[in-house]
């Protein structure tokens, strides 16, 4: 178990071994025991102008959409991105049925409050026709991208953080004692979901060739705040890992200011904890847990667990991901099936979202996944994990279909017709 330090936040991290201090804190932190089965789910969409869909809403008709909508039934968060994509993030539930439902009520509300306006919003992995444009005038935004512009990511950052949107799943670590095996199966299970959940050939009006561009993108950023953390304890290795990243931002000690100072250098959180930092002065815990915001793994770790590797779907498909997701991981005879499954190909990150199922051994891994998925899926979920699974299983994915709307029609249709749906 690691070692409490009893520390203020805003004192700074000192000591005879800081960099020990830091990483007890980020471990002690990372994963909670809980119990398996409770999930939260997040959607992002794409807004859209549906008099205009090539015309990329100004941050003021975002903001005034976002504070002109009803009250969420099920309490969904509303948040805004760079881009002006807009998420809801469901409480968390007892069971994936529950949190389907939840997001299900929550976005026919907000695709109501958005339609009288005159938007719609398309779930798709990244916006495939729209020239990439950051209209969030946030200090956090312009700040990263300065980071990513002087880090030679300038291209990849933007599009990142202005053109993709994602379905998120996120669940308990689950009892203290299999969390390690439990982490194990979701890092060997993330090339099966790049690429069975891809929705995004195109981006900004162009293809690139990869089945997912927003992973993609996603490998054009900094590796070492994008890439999987190792195996091993999960704790140790996530804290190894967060304080090994290069710090992207510095925020005011302040607390009354919202001030940040982009890092245009390359220089770890440990590093800065030595004395050889981007600002004068050490750091603090609260610089700490700021420094894990942005750290943007497949999985991350706050307490419960993020799984943050798919793309956003349309609705006739993220309900059925969402319970493959949490069947393959939380039924034992399906995550039995699932860790074999996946073992061949659980580190073929790149490969799954480059080639998709044309690659075969990620091929074979969805479609035994799919079928144990279908076989086990809750009952209230069980038709939509199924319709999944037909179309996984024939060696197709929502992508597929995607692509020959976009190559027949052209992205903007695809948007357009997302958006209205």
């Amino acid at each position: 178990m690691p070692v409490s330090y009893a520390v203020p936040a805003d004192a700074p991290i000192l000591g005879r071994d800081p960099v020990d201090q830091a990483r007890a804190h980020v471990a002690e932190g990372a994963f909670a025991e809980g119990r398996v089965g409770t999930v939260g789910l997040e959607l992002e969409y794409h807004l859209v102008d549906l008099a205009d869909p090539a015309r990329r809403p100004t941050w003021a008709e975002v903001e005034r959409l976002a504070v002109g909508l009803p009250p969420m039934p099920a309490e969904s968060r509303v948040t805004l991105e760079p881009g002006g994509q807009i998420e809801l993030s469901t409480p968390p539930a007892d069971d994936v049925v529950a949190s389907v439902a939840a997001l299900r009520a929550d976005q026919a509300v907000l695709r109501a409050g958005l339609a009288d306006a005159g938007f719609g919003a398309a779930a798709l992995g990244t916006d495939p026709a729209r020239p990439v444009q950051r209209i969030n005038p946030s200090h956090r935004y312009a700040a990263m991208e300065t980071h990513f512009d002087a880090l030679g990511c300038a291209g990849a950052g933007q599009q990142m953080m202005t053109a993709t949107a994602a379905l998120q799943v996120n669940v308990d670590a689950g009892p203290r004692a299999g969390q390690p095996q439990r982490l194990a199966l979701l890092r060997a299970l993330v090339p099966v979901l790049v690429a069975a959940s891809a929705t995004s050939p195109w981006l900004g009006g162009r293809r690139s060739g990869w089945h997912s561009m927003r992973q993609g993108v996603w490998q054009g950023i900094d590796h070492a705040r994008t890439d999987p953390y190792s195996d091993g304890d999960p704790s140790s290795a996530w804290a190894f890992y967060a304080l090994s990243a290069p710090v992207m931002l510095v925020r005011d000690p302040d607390p009354s200011s919202d001030a940040l100072t982009p890092v245009t250098h390359r220089v770890s959180f440990a590093e800065w904890l030595l004395g050889r930092g981007p600002v004068d002065r050490r750091p603090t815990l609260a610089d700490l847990d700021y420094h894990l915001s942005t750290l943007f793994p497949p999985i991350r770790p706050r307490g419960y667990v993020e799984l943050r590797c798919l793309d956003a779907m349309p609705d006739r498909w993220w309900p059925a991901m969402a319970a493959l997701v949490c069947t393959l991981l939380d039924d034992p005879v399906a995550s039995d099936g699932a860790r074999e499954a996946c073992e061949p190909v659980a580190t073929c990150w790149e490969a799954a979202a480059r080639d998709g199922l044309a690659h075969a051994g990620v091929r074979r891994a969805v479609a035994r996944c799919a079928a144990l998925a279908a076989d086990h899926a809750p009952a209230g979920l069980h038709a939509e994990v199924a319709a999944l699974a037909d179309l996984l299983t024939t060696g197709r994915t929502p992508g597929d279909d995607v692509r020959v709307r976009a190559d027949t029609h052209g992205p903007l249709a695809v948007l357009e017709e997302e958006a209205r749906a």
